[in-house]
């Protein structure tokens, strides 16, 4: 189908420590997309400095890295028409006093250096970030046409 995208999203460890998985998980399911990967992982250094790679020369750099292995990371990849932005919107502001309410972070973030869940901030950065967390084996193609009759 035209327009159809694949963005990666990743709960970050504070949203795995407090059990917030499968909620988000729903959200991203009702909205209608579809899962194709899936994994839960301690986080590398490497691979956060290759995936952080803009921001290493940052002073928050090394709080970043300590946060993000600080405990496991569900990394998942979602397929759709748009899902790169609209998963953005879903999020909500990096900030989360700026996120609005019904968004992942306006509901469930409390601090900017807690905010749950990572988005791909664009379709180039999405395929890029996909490339990183998953091998293209762990990535499947499937038929969601739940609807089809034989």
């Amino acid at each position: 189908i035209a327009n159809m995208e694949r963005t990666l999203i990743a709960v970050k460890p504070d949203g795995v420590q407090r059990r917030l998985v499968g909620q988000i998980m729903q959200r991203f399911e009702q909205r209608g997309f579809k899962l194709v990967g899936l994994k839960m992982l301690q986080v590398s250094d490497d691979l956060l400095s290759q995936h952080y790679c803009e921001l290493r020369t940052k002073p928050f750099y090394p709080r970043l890295l300590h946060y993000m292995t600080s405990g496991p990371v569900v990394a998942m990849v979602w397929e759709g028409h748009k899902v790169v932005q609209t998963s953005r919107t879903m999020v909500g502001h990096t900030n989360p006093a700026e996120a609005q309410a019904g968004t992942v972070r306006g509901d469930f973030s409390f601090h900017v250096s807690r905010n749950v869940v990572h988005a791909s901030d664009s379709l180039e950065g999405a395929q890029r970030e996909i490339q990183l967390w998953f091998q293209r084996k762990e990535l499947l193609n499937w038929d969601s046409d739940i609807y089809a009759h034989d």
